[in-house]
């Protein structure tokens, strides 16, 4: 009798409990919600980012990534810096000031740059088919009778404006197929001076080119790369048949400097962060 009684004060206890604690507590964080502002549709990289793009949701608060952007004047009027999917809530790294579109860079030309394109001969010297607008390559040369891979330091950092398919598709005007496949590009399009230009022409005709991703990023940080680029020239610097710099001879490839390997550890998930100040210096 004892030991009923016991028990039966027990679970008068335990039904007071969940009556009075447990259900409010699981009540309050069901209900605890934030409204925040995400896209209301799939939106290609390099496109403008307009109010029908977005949409206002009722979420869970603990949901919501740290970072997220939910003031509209602070998303409206920016660029997808990446392909991004209907109900992505947007952050800092996902947008971007500058459109990255092939057709808005071509329209800037000013004649300081000029765009060309090189052909992609295999899977793997297009980086297997992930070549995103806006990233920094460095341009691997092999030569076709010695097999000598070389990066000439007068094409070791160019922005890829868009690659293109055989049928003429670019980058950011590629549709995927129902099973998630989609057809690979057949050349890339790089800004560049018209010396880099020359040389692409003659490197593309006469030798096999291979693609090695060096920075994705931040078009700030990408600048950079492409600010010491333009210093090698302003310093008169230029590469050789072999693909040396001329003035130092430095062959970044049997060097310290291996941007394949870097660009490896970057798609491997191998490489948390990228250092671009040691980097453009010289030491990365």
């Amino acid at each position: 009798m004892k030991n009923r009684t016991v028990i039966g004060v027990i679970c008068m206890v335990l039904a007071i409990a969940v009556t009075f604690l447990i259900a409010p507590l699981v009540n309050r964080l069901s209900t605890d919600t934030s409204e925040v502002v995400r896209l209301a549709e799939d939106v290609k990289q390099g496109v403008q980012i307009t109010a029908d793009h977005l949409e206002v949701a009722k979420v869970k608060t603990d949901s919501v990534p740290v970072g997220t952007l939910n003031d509209p004047k602070e998303i409206i009027g920016k660029y997808a810096a990446s392909q991004l999917y209907a109900g992505d809530y947007l952050t800092a790294s996902k947008l971007t000031g500058e459109a990255n579109t092939a057709s808005d860079i071509f329209a800037s030309l000013d004649g300081t740059k000029v765009a060309v394109s090189v052909t992609i001969d295999t899977f793997a010297a297009g980086l297997s088919g992930k070549l995103e607008n806006g990233d920094i390559i460095s341009m691997i040369v092999v030569n076709k009778d010695t097999g000598k891979a070389t990066i000439p330091a007068a094409l070791k950092y160019m922005k890829v404006i868009t690659t293109t398919t055989a049928g003429g598709i670019d980058q950011d005007s590629i549709v995927k197929n129902e099973d998630g496949s989609y057809e690979i590009p057949s050349t890339v399009t790089l800004l560049c001076n018209s010396e880099q230009a020359k040389l692409l022409a003659k490197y593309n005709a006469e030798t096999t080119l291979t693609v090695a991703l060096v920075y994705r990023g931040s078009a700030e940080n990408a600048r950079k790369f492409l600010d010491a680029q333009d210093k090698f020239f302003a310093d008169g610097g230029m590469a050789d048949e072999d693909g040396n710099d001329s003035e130092t001879g430095n062959n970044p490839v049997n060097g310290g400097d291996d941007p394949v390997q870097r660009a490896n550890d970057i798609i491997n998930g191998n490489a948390d962060y990228y250092d671009v100040e040691e980097a453009v210096n010289g030491n990365g």
